[in-house]
């Protein structure tokens, strides 16, 4: 099966970066969110990332205008009928992803292709919501989905070798790496990354060094492009600490166990970039 138009649920961060790499590659487009103004916000993120590429000269204004004329945004759940492959991208929660999923089953054919860009949660347990659970499966992008090169495609139990060889050609055809990957809480880069930054907000709140020093040293002695609290700003520390928690619930392994200044952060609303405010401050 090859791919030609997808649908892509939630203009959020990822959602649009996932948008615009597919259109890029000029595939059809249906990005959709709850309200007009999300898909709005989410489609003028998406014109922004085009004109740096090309005020970088690695895009075109003619690409650039064929990108953007290519991805249609919706808040409706038909607008996702007859498309050959619908992503999910929302927030990471269990209640909304399920909730979504069940919606997209409700509307799309069986010849549809359901992906979720889960980073935690269990690709056979969605999969079990499905009416035709073969075509689930699970294609985590990395932020930001437009530079990041890296996508896990992720098999449940039930997803058929079909899904998973269409996905993997998908995932190539718009200038991905795929890497195959059980499924298991965390997957694998997650698995080993999250704590790698949990354990970055222990030395913190050890008072071991300073945040810039802690980024500073993983970045000069282990050749990271990001320090773990700088990367955990972008993350979300929300994000970061839900997927601890996935990770500390479903191994019941101490080594998971959140760190308590990252659960603190999340409790006042410190939760990096996307509020202006997390281990470092940002303009926002």
């Amino acid at each position: 099966m090859k791919i030609q138009s997808v649908g892509v649920i939630g203009a959020g961060t990822m959602g649009n970066g996932i948008a615009q790499v597919c259109a890029a590659a000029g595939l059809q487009v249906v990005m959709l969110d709850i309200n007009q103004a999300a898909v709005d916000r989410g489609l003028e993120q998406i014109g922004n990332s085009l004109d740096r590429l090309v005020k970088k000269g690695s895009l075109t204004s003619e690409a650039k205008v064929s990108c953007l004329n290519l991805i249609k945004v919706s808040t409706a759940y038909q607008d996702l009928n007859g498309l050959d492959l619908v992503i999910e991208a929302a927030t990471e929660n269990q209640a909304i992803k399920e909730k979504i999923l069940k919606q997209v089953d409700e509307i799309v054919s069986k010849n549809t292709i359901i992906a979720t860009n889960t980073s935690s949660l269990s690709i056979t347990k969605l999969a079990a919501l499905d009416s035709h659970p073969e075509r689930f499966i699970g294609m985590h992008f990395f932020n930001p989905p437009a530079l990041m090169a890296l996508v896990e495609v992720i098999r449940g139990l039930q997803t058929s070798d079909q899904t998973h060889l269409a996905i993997i050609e998908m995932a190539r055809y718009i200038g991905k790496e795929p890497i195959t990957v059980k499924n298991s809480p965390g997957f694998v880069v997650n698995r080993i990354l999250l704590p790698m930054i949990n354990e970055a907000f222990f030395v913190l709140s050890e008072g071991l060094a300073s945040p810039e020093d802690i980024d500073a040293g993983m970045k000069l002695g282990c050749n990271q492009p990001i320090g773990p609290l700088a990367l955990a700003d972008l993350i979300g520390l929300d994000t970061c600490l839900a997927v601890m928690e996935v990770y500390f619930g479903n191994f019941s392994d101490s080594k998971y166990r959140p760190c308590p200044l990252l659960r603190e952060m999340v409790a006042a609303g410190y939760l990096g970039r996307k509020t202006g405010r997390g281990i470092y401050t940002y303009d926002h």
